[in-house]
């Protein structure tokens, strides 16, 4: 099976329910995606905590961070349906570092700018991760000098662009002890190892699977912006949606083509650059 990925380049998968494709470019300024197109959003962008990802730096001032928010927040508004929705995955807050500086209402501050660029609130679930409740650091040991409060969970935002209820009736493949599970907004699943990935920050297929069983029809399409080890698009392979994932660092779009085609189950492939 052929493999190549250029810059500016697409590869494309072939699915029941129409192709699912890997963009590697940088989602700010791609034209790839046609706006007005897209029903769903599913993605976890950088956190801004120092990550070590390949092409992307994640310590920049917090600043920068909010406007680096703002800018793909637009960029997603404006490719989204009017009943399009998005589930965007962040952390609570930010509490890395020993001072005062180091923490930042992330999550409050991610609401608020979505709300600014257009986007409409809808919920928020809170995902319980087991496996990042390690902690190596309390503040004032056993005082009410300078305590830390870390919460252990990270908060998936589900907003929407113009109306939350869909404009045209489809196929839901979701259980009915799925979604009395899953619309109670406390989810409490484990998270994805980085090191069987190959990906510093992965997220789990059960966070995208769930997103997009709750959120979308069959044969709707689904958009990562920041696709990272591709576990979207993963998802949408299984569930027979339509998806598009953008990343901009090539060695990230490898592993997710990959993955795609390892846990997937995809087994044609067509490759096209532009």
């Amino acid at each position: 099976m052929e493999t190549r990925t250029t810059k500016n380049g697409r590869m494309y998968f072939k699915t029941r329910n129409g192709d699912i494709k890997i963009i590697h470019d940088d989602f700010l300024t791609t034209d790839f995606i046609e706006e007005n197109s897209v029903d769903l959003i599913v993605t976890s962008p950088p956190y801004n905590v120092d990550i070590h990802y390949n092409s992307f730096q994640d310590d920049i001032p917090y600043e920068k961070y909010l406007e680096f928010t703002e800018r793909w927040l637009r960029k997603a508004y404006s490719l989204m349906k009017p009943d399009g929705r998005m589930c965007l995955n962040v952390p609570l807050d930010k509490s890395k570092g020993r001072r005062e500086a180091g923490f930042q209402s992330v999550y409050a501050d991610i609401v608020n700018i979505a709300k600014k660029v257009g986007w409409k609130y809808f919920s928020t679930i809170i995902w319980n991760e087991g496996n990042i409740s390690r902690r190596t650091a309390w503040g004032s040991w056993l005082s009410a000098s300078a305590p830390y409060v870390i919460a252990p969970v990270e908060v998936i935002i589900v907003f929407y662009k113009e109306r939350w209820q869909k404009l045209e009736r489809g196929e839901s493949d979701i259980s009915r002890d799925e979604f009395m599970e899953w619309t109670n907004g406390l989810w409490t699943f484990s998270g994805e190892s980085k090191k069987k990935v190959g990906h510093p920050a992965p997220f789990p297929v059960e966070l995208p699977r769930r997103c997009i069983k709750l959120f979308s029809f069959v044969g709707d399409l689904v958009l990562d912006p920041f696709l990272g080890s591709g576990s979207t698009l993963i998802a949408c392979a299984l569930l027979n949606r339509k998806g598009i994932g953008v990343e901009i660092d090539e060695n990230y779009c490898k592993l997710a083509e990959s993955r795609l085609i390892k846990e997937g189950m995809i087994t044609q492939k067509r490759l096209l650059s532009e």
